[in-house]
């Protein structure tokens, strides 16, 4: 008779750890509700260290360098160790380090697109419990309700052309489909990324697969990294004219401008954010939790905020007041992964797989 053996057993244990641990009836998820004033809070995170470690999700490795600089300028003894990366890849480094976070956990604020783990970290008692000052000046929806996890920003995928490109920018999906901007179209691989994945989801759905075909047939250009797409369409020598998967902001500098459609569905999402219990510098982690939620950091990310007092850029409505978008279905999405693997598959045996480096690396 097979026997496991006991040191194969406690191995076997502590690698379904995390996976196995359930806090639900622990019955200890009261939040700590944060009272102090924010330069109290600098005080405590400058004793503690003045260190705090953030993972952030992202395709170029610069793209949170404007967090940083403003964080430390505000704070300036403190530092901001800031790594950003591929959501889908960090998610996973922050499992492996939970298996044996009191040894091995060195990250202490994850801000991540891959909305489905939060709920699966808090279920498993990985998440700190706590409310940022002006906490109930979030949406609802884009907090929880223990203070477990709380969205940043609502990140748009809105149309962005070049108007030296493009004379007349797209106004609705099948816009895209229109003889003048065929070789001009620039987009993610939505195999590559589920905020691409899901924009395609949503358009086929409603605009059928005969669309997909049509947009096929304008040889649109495939990249990695939705921060490419953006490049491509500023660089001043290149020829990409269009797009609908990447972010610009709502005022883009020119020769970028944008438009949100009217007909169909286009994806924004709350990207989120949390504590991990077990940081080893959760006052510097409250910190930069309070300076990003705060109003002034808030007014000025370029996009939908998620305080209820902050009113959208200048020209845009109020993001529930537009029907073309939900950014609470992103998440359900995410957290469906048979959806998602099926969905997968399917594009890429229209498109092929990703090819070339990761967007992080690849210095485009």
């Amino acid at each position: 008779m097979f026997r496991i053996q006991p040191f194969v057993a406690s191995v076997l244990l502590l690698g379904s750890y995390v996976a196995a641990y359930d806090n639900v009836l622990g019955f200890n998820g009261a939040p700590e509700v944060e009272t102090r004033t924010i330069d109290k809070i600098y005080e405590a995170a400058v004793a503690e260290g003045g260190v705090v470690t953030c993972w952030h999700g992202g395709d170029e490795a610069m793209q949170q360098d404007g967090l940083k600089a403003a964080f430390e300028a505000r704070f300036p003894k403190m530092t901001l160790n800031l790594t950003v990366d591929l959501s889908k890849y960090q998610d996973g480094d922050i499992d492996r380090q939970l298996v044996n976070a009191k040894n091995d956990l060195y990250v202490d604020s994850i801000i991540l697109q891959t909305l489905h783990d939060y709920p699966r970290w808090d279920q498993q008692g990985a998440l700190l419990h706590y409310q940022p000052l002006d906490f109930y000046k979030l949406y609802p929806t884009f907090r929880d309700i223990r203070g477990a996890w709380h969205a940043t920003a609502v990140y748009p995928w809105t149309f962005t052309w070049n108007m030296d490109r493009v004379a007349d920018g797209p106004m609705e999906f099948t816009d895209f489909l229109k003889p003048e901007f065929k070789n001009k179209l620039v987009l993610t691989y939505p195999t590559d990324d589920d905020a691409s994945l899901y924009a395609f989801d949503l358009i086929l759905q409603e605009f059928g697969i005969e669309w997909f075909d049509a947009l096929l047939a304008q040889n649109p250009q495939w990249v990695r990294g939705t921060q490419t797409a953006a490049t491509l369409l500023f660089a001043p020598n290149g020829t990409a004219g269009a797009t609908f998967t990447s972010i610009v902001g709502l005022s883009p500098a020119a020769p970028l401008n944008i438009s949100i459609p009217s007909k169909g569905h286009f994806n924004t999402w709350p990207q989120r954010a949390a504590i991990l219990k077990d940081a080893p510098h959760p006052e510097g982690a409250k910190l930069l939790h309070n300076f990003i939620l705060g109003k002034e950091y808030q007014q000025n990310t370029g996009v939908w905020s998620v305080r209820r007092d902050v009113p959208p850029p200048a020209g845009f409505p109020e993001l529930v007041d537009i029907p073309s978008t939900d950014p609470t279905e992103f998440q359900r999405f995410l957290a469906d992964r048979s959806r998602v693997e099926r969905l997968r598959f399917f594009f890429e045996s229209k498109l092929g797989t990703p090819q070339g480096t990761s967007s992080v690396k690849d210095d485009i």
